[in-house]
């Protein structure tokens, strides 16, 4: 039988935490709940010993992020299956079993990413991976239920356990010796898209990515940072280059990045547009980033890459042009 943790990272998130883990602890049975701590200057590690002296707390050091906090927390943790969890996550009951049953039936399978659903409108997917994800060939990132900034409601059209490409950071399950094999997280990223560039890796090595549709959780997304932060757009757009000098066959590698770099570059002029000047500058700063560590993340490429990493080859084109703003089934025929 399968030893199970449910690792929470925290920083200062006491009021998430107030408000998530009732939730977490009455669901989790099956499981050993621990909170991997970011060094919080306020209380929230008084009120975790205090209310759920049950809990294992995990004080890492400093504010290590989301890649280096979980890669420091998950040294300390032996159970063989991780359940990944943001701190503004509210699950239901089976969760834990829907997914556990998928790992036993395949053994390839790795990773798992339950069905998101937004937590302030419960009937409608959640933008941090709905129904599971996918990438374009220019790298950027799509789910079932959720493409760009359209939200689908869930009408059980997505209620099939495919297989993915990426899971959300928000929530995976994934075996511990698949996340340590694969050295875990990039620590470089210090938040987002870090999760995208583990199963791109995992995927590489022939690991499989599923969805669990019967393992609902609610989350309510930009609970650390916002959508419209600066910080967000420079950490999306330097990551994402960043994961695809790492992982893009070498025979696309440079006609790929080439014609993403000018698409991000579209992106600059449209918030320059706007008069969204932050923007704008977090984007060339991203691109710096992409020019100072080039030879760096080029030694990071492991291995090489032979089946197709992307279900369309521009997600842009199909949303904006052809205006195939949902992943239904008319969509699914033309990727």
């Amino acid at each position: 039988m399968k030893s199970i943790a449910v690792v929470i990272l925290n920083w200062n998130g006491k009021k998430l935490l107030e408000q998530f883990l009732p939730s977490v602890v009455k669901h989790s049975q099956e499981a050993v709940i621990y909170v991997a701590d970011n060094a919080s200057t306020d209380d929230s590690i008084e009120f975790i010993s205090t209310t759920y002296p049950d809990i294992k707390v995990i004080g890492n050091k400093g504010n290590f992020g989301y890649a280096k906090g979980y890669n420091e927390a998950l040294k300390s943790v032996e159970e063989d299956i991780y359940v990944l969890v943001n701190s503004d996550v509210e699950v239901t009951e089976g969760w834990i079993t829907a997914a556990i049953e998928l790992f036993d039936k395949d053994a390839e399978t790795a990773i798992i990413q339950p069905k998101i659903l937004d937590y302030n409108n419960k009937t409608h997917f959640e933008y941090a991976g709905a129904a599971g994800g996918f990438i374009d060939k220019y790298g950027f990132a799509f789910c079932r239920g959720r493409i760009f900034e359209t939200l689908e409601e869930d009408k059980s059209q997505y209620d099939t356990n495919i297989e993915l490409f990426w899971a959300s950071g928000a929530c995976f399950f994934i075996r511990k010796e698949v996340y340590h094999s694969l050295n875990g997280f990039d620590e470089d990223f210090f938040a987002h898209q870090e999760e995208i560039d583990l199963c791109w890796r995992a995927f590489n090595k022939n690991f499989k990515v599923r969805f669990c549709f019967n393992s609902v959780i609610y989350h309510i997304g930009g609970a650390t940072l916002t959508a419209g932060n600066p910080k967000k757009t420079f950490l999306n757009f330097r990551n994402s280059l960043w994961m695809m000098i790492k992982n893009l066959p070498a025979s696309k590698l440079i006609p790929i990045l080439f014609i993403r770099m000018l698409m991000d570059g579209l992106a600059g002029i449209r918030f320059l547009l706007k008069g969204e000047f932050k923007h704008l500058l977090a984007i060339l700063k991203a691109h710096l980033y992409f020019y100072l560590k080039l030879f760096y993340f080029l030694n990071k490429r492991e291995s090489k890459q032979y089946r197709n990493y992307y279900k369309t080859t521009s997600i842009i084109y199909l949303y904006y042009i052809t205006k195939g703003k949902i992943f239904d089934k008319n969509f699914n025929n033309s990727l």
